[in-house]
């Protein structure tokens, strides 16, 4: 069985609580794996989790970031979309434009599209238009 993960199991998985919710997710994860399935997680997941952790249980955007590139350098979840190559970029807690930014971009880029933002900073990044 090949399984996406939704953002409350990811957090479990992250932060440990509740303990029986975080051990219940931890053996999942084990069963699928030790039966031969792959466990994934989305680009919309990897956001979203990103922000609770930041806003709902006062990680750090740097921890936050380095929590989830951790665990997709594990090999025991893999991010479908871009994630894992945003994830990896130097410097991205306090980057501008910022983590999600970068992944919306990255989104757009792959499609061969152009990001239209009023967002400054990312004027930084390739085919990206500045409105005014």
């Amino acid at each position: 069985m090949n399984v996406g993960l939704d953002t409350s199991v990811l957090l479990r998985l992250l932060i440990g609580r509740p303990p029986d919710q975080a051990t219940s997710a931890v053996n999942f994860l084990d069963d699928v794996r030790r039966t031969g399935g792959k466990v994934c997680i989305s680009d919309l997941v990897v956001a979203e989790t990103y922000y609770a952790l930041h806003y709902h249980y006062g990680i750090t955007k740097a921890d936050a970031i380095a929590g989830l590139a951790n665990l997709l350098s594990t090999g025991a979840i893999n991010a479908i979309g871009h994630a894992g190559r945003v994830l990896a970029q130097p410097g991205l807690a306090t980057a501008k434009p910022g983590f999600v930014d970068r992944l919306i971009h990255a989104a757009y880029a792959a499609s061969e599209g152009h990001m239209a933002t009023f967002e400054k900073a990312a004027g930084k990044l390739p085919n990206v238009i500045v409105l005014k």
